[in-house]
Parts: C-alpha cells; structure tokens; sequence
C-alpha cells in the first residue's frame, strides 16, 4: 500500500511519498521517509520490500557519491538513471534480486533541465514528464494527464500535487497519512511541506528532570560497577 509520485516543471522536479509503514493489515509507522537523497540535485523515492528498499537505495548514495571522489564530477541525472536501472537488471538474473520500484528525479545544472525517470523491480526505465508508482497511479495518472503543464512553476506543480493527493483520499479505500515532499531544482534538493512552505522537523520534547535524573544516576552506579568490576 504505498504511493510515490514524480511531477516536472519548468525548472524543478517534485517527489511525493506517503509516510505509512505497514505490513499486512498492521500500520507500524506513520513517519517513515520513503525517500534517499543521492546526489546534490538527485533525489529518489522508492517503493517495495522494506529491507530491499532500505539496502538499495544505501547502495545507490555510496556508489555515486563513490564515483564523484573518484571523477571529481558527480553523474547527470541520465547517467545515474542508466546506472540504477543496470544495477536492477543485474540484480533480477542474480539468485536475490532487489524488489524495488523508484522514481528518480533530478536537475542538470549544466543544462538547466529536469529529469524525471520512472524504474521498477524488473529494470525497465522510462524518461517520463509525470508519474506515479503504487496504487496511486491507478487513481492519479489521468488526473496528471489532464493537469499537467511542462512550463508550470513551484506553485503550479504543487497545485496538481495536491489534487492528486485529494483525489486519492476521495477514492482510495486507505487512509496513507501525511506525506514525505521534496524538490530538485538549481539550488539542490530540499523538503517542503504541501503548501509550499520549508519543512521544519518535529523537535523531540526534553525529557522530564526526574526522569533525567534518575538516568545520570543510573550511568554513574554503572560506570562504578564497571570500575569495580575491573580491580
């Protein structure tokens, strides 16, 4: 049950992914970033097996950002496509084959142009202007198709975000939640919220005093067993 969409604009692409982490009939997780930075102006959203997800996507940063010490360059959006989707075709003729889907969006700063490329499990890839994996492109895909303008700004772009999104909370049998938001554009890649606005994380609220005391004294009578124990 998950959901991950890729619009492009006029300068920018926009990732969305749904926060949920369930399994079966069981939501675990209602924060869950289902998206990996890989490069200063790429960004992927994945969808899949958890622990295939998780392991992929690591394995995509580490091998890019490997090649950018190596080249002294990082790899254009195209060439990092073409890299992931080989990988995924490796993977598929192995005996543990990766079951991942992605979206892969990117700028070009030495064009200045946005990329936007649609991959699954199987390896097939696609340069796409808009899409959507998981049950969203079943409600989703037309409403984009209508929708859609190739020279639209932010605001635009997050306008169509959020009917897609109203429209897969009218239709769809499950609640997803909130929802993960980033933009690749000129500047990098960033998170928003849906209004546009930057993303602020949750602070975690301080511990209470006691509760703090009772831990430092609870450190201090182990730190002392351990010196006991040692002589």
């Amino acid at each position: 049950m998950e959901v991950a969409f890729g619009i492009t604009g006029k300068d920018y692409v926009l990732l969305a992914s749904d926060t949920s982490a369930a399994r079966s009939i069981v939501k675990m997780k209602s924060n869950e970033d289902k998206q990996r930075v890989v490069g200063k102006h790429l960004v992927m959203a994945y969808s899949g097996e958890p622990g295939d997800t998780l392991q992929f996507s690591e394995y995509v940063e580490r091998n890019l950002r490997l090649y950018q010490i190596r080249n002294h360059i990082p790899l254009r959006p195209t060439s990092a496509a073409a890299w992931i989707r080989t990988q995924l075709a490796t993977s598929l003729r192995s005996r543990k084959p990766y079951s991942v889907n992605l979206l892969l969006g990117g700028f070009d700063p030495t064009t200045s142009t946005p990329s936007l490329y649609w991959v699954d499990y199987l390896g097939t890839l696609g340069h796409v202007p808009y899409a959507a994996h998981g049950y969203g492109a079943y409600f989703a895909t037309s409403t984009m198709d209508r929708w859609h303008d190739p020279e639209a700004d932010l605001d635009q772009g997050l306008d169509l975000l959020r009917k897609c999104i109203a429209e897969l909370e009218t239709r769809f049998i499950m609640n997803l939640g909130g929802w993960t938001i980033r933009v690749a554009d000129a500047s990098g890649v960033r998170q928003i919220n849906l209004d546009g606005t930057p993303y602020v994380p949750p602070q975690q609220p301080p511990a209470p005093p006691a509760a703090a005391a009772v831990a430092q004294q609870a450190g201090v009578q182990e730190a002392l067993g351990e010196v006991a124990a040692s002589a």
